[in-house]
């Protein structure tokens, strides 16, 4: 046999799995983790504006930057070099501090008198679902344009919310009671089987 043949790293280099083994492998779950974060927080924003019937815009002044950081730090291993990766950061930053500004906009005491507080904790999330959205776009992230998605879609349901309180309180509790049944009687299964 000859010396390449032998040699370790050609057979890596011909076998495609052995390559790819030699990577970290990173799960889909673990990768996702920080779009189901931002996710998780809109989700609470929008749950405590339906509570306290007022806009927190500390917290959605809080949650831009990031979300911001989530789509720097998935696009951050793509941006191969130094350039693409200030880039990315300088149009992220851009962005978001656009953003920022409008919805601080909101708050103006002229746009105050049109709008109430429930109007106006509504437009801010619209304004964010929209940035994010359109940022999702810039970097071509299908999970943050998933994520801008699922937020405007929590705009009318925040509004649904306000409006139908009991109806989603008596829902729950069904849904709770159900489940909770389900589970009563496939733990009561088991435990005959056994």
């Amino acid at each position: 046999m000859s010396s390449m043949e032998m040699d370790p790293r050609n057979e890596r280099s011909a076998n495609p799995d052995a390559a790819v083994g030699d990577k970290p492998h990173v799960s889909f779950w673990i990768r996702e983790i920080p779009f189901s974060l931002v996710l998780i927080l809109t989700l609470l924003g929008v749950a405590f504006t339906s509570l306290l019937k007022q806009p927190i815009m500390v917290y959605w002044e809080l949650l831009a930057p990031v979300i911001g950081l989530v789509c720097v730090s998935s696009r951050w291993s793509a941006a191969e070099g130094k350039t693409p990766r200030i880039q990315l950061i300088i149009t992220q930053a851009l962005h978001w501090a656009a953003f920022l500004l409008v919805m601080n906009m909101i708050l103006l005491p002229s746009v105050g008198t049109i709008l109430n507080a429930n109007a106006t904790g509504l437009a801010v999330l619209m304004l964010l679902a929209l940035g994010t959205f359109t940022a999702g776009v810039h970097i071509l992230s299908w999970q943050i344009c998933l994520l801008g998605i699922i937020m405007a879609f929590c705009v009318p349901a925040a509004a649904w919310i306000e409006a139908s309180a009991l109806i989603v309180v008596l829902i729950l509790i069904a849904v709770f009671g159900i489940g909770f049944v389900l589970w009563w009687f496939w733990h009561q299964g088991r435990a005959q089987k056994t």
